[in-house]
């Protein structure tokens, strides 16, 4: 009987974090252990996490050195072959292990596995819009192929893989502070497929931050500049690369980091991007501003996909 390790990292997750422990309680598949890593919570989730008696559940606190660190930190505490990860404030489904389970066994010698996730917002919970519409449930896709102009396939809640592809993909990075888990599954993506259960199981938490925020820092973003060898190999991991170099140059423009958004724009290929996208990687500030403001009004975005820092 397959036993997964839950990895989840807790950074003041107080509000939504007993809902999220208890979706996993409450699993119709019952063989597993909860490793919870809290990163330096400021906030009442280490009470949370107390209040909450399951012999499952492992927890270990640590200064707050960021998600990558309490990701590596909670897989090299695991018990277990495979590895299921979840974030702080997400819901699973109750079938959710139960079905990933299952494809697990009928899969045996892949090695990632996701499924569909819709996302909640403060009032209704809507199911993410992928690039395919066939008929199969169960698909081995190619990562960036997949992910391309719509969403991505892997996310932090809804993504299970054997413990054993550290070896081949090493570590999240730990000197990326946001956007560590692109970075990981681009590493995924270039060593692995991934078999794909297309039924919504998994709930996750949309935060509605602006793309224009003073909390924006680029230093603590990827660079994506050490695929570059990768890139012209692939030109499907170019182009995905290419549409995340784009949402940040656009996130650089907005926040007046020159440097960076020139970074980023250089190492883009146009052709990677539909022309209302080039013509806004050339607009102004003052413009993109005011085109945020109208698409927010109309429930659109600037960019590809929510960029959501856990």
């Amino acid at each position: 009987m397959i036993k997964l390790s839950i990895i989840i990292s807790v950074y003041n997750k107080e509000r939504h974090l007993k809902a999220t422990l208890e979706s996993v309680i409450n699993q119709s598949y019952k063989n597993f252990e909860i490793v919870v890593v809290n990163d330096g919570s400021t906030d009442n989730s280490l009470n949370v996490l107390h209040q909450i008696k399951d012999p499952r559940i492992r927890i270990f606190n640590q200064s707050n050195l960021g998600a990558s660190a309490a990701r590596n930190r909670g897989i090299k505490e695991a018990k277990t072959d495979y590895i299921a990860l979840l974030d702080g404030d997400d819901i699973w489904l109750s079938d959710y292990l139960k079905q990933m389970v299952e494809m697990i066994k009928s899969h045996s010698n892949a090695n990632v596995f996701a499924c569909a996730i819709a996302n909640t917002y403060t009032k209704k919970t809507v199911p993410v819009s992928y690039n395919f519409k066939d008929s199969e449930i169960i698909k081995i896709r190619d990562y960036f192929k997949s992910s391309l102009n719509s969403y991505t396939l892997l996310t932090s809640s809804s993504t299970i893989f054997k413990k054993e592809i550290i070896d081949t993909v090493g570590w999240y990075d730990t000197s990326i502070k946001s956007g560590q888990d692109t970075d990981m599954w681009i590493r995924i993506g270039m060593h692995y497929q991934v078999v794909f259960l297309n039924k919504v199981l998994v709930h996750y938490r949309y935060i509605n931050d602006s793309l224009s925020n003073t909390s924006f820092n680029p230093n603590t973003k990827p660079k994506y500049d050490k695929y570059n060898i990768e890139e012209a190999l692939n030109t499907d991991l170019k182009a995905f690369v290419d549409r995340n170099r784009y949402s940040l140059a656009i996130l650089s423009r907005l926040n007046g980091y020159k440097t960076t958004y020139y970074f980023y724009k250089k190492a883009i290929d146009l052709k990677n991007l539909p022309l209302g996208k080039r013509i806004l990687l050339h607009c102004s500030p003052w413009l993109l501003k005011t085109l945020l403001k109208i698409k927010s009004l109309k429930g659109q975005k600037l960019y590809y996909m929510p960029l959501k820092d856990k």
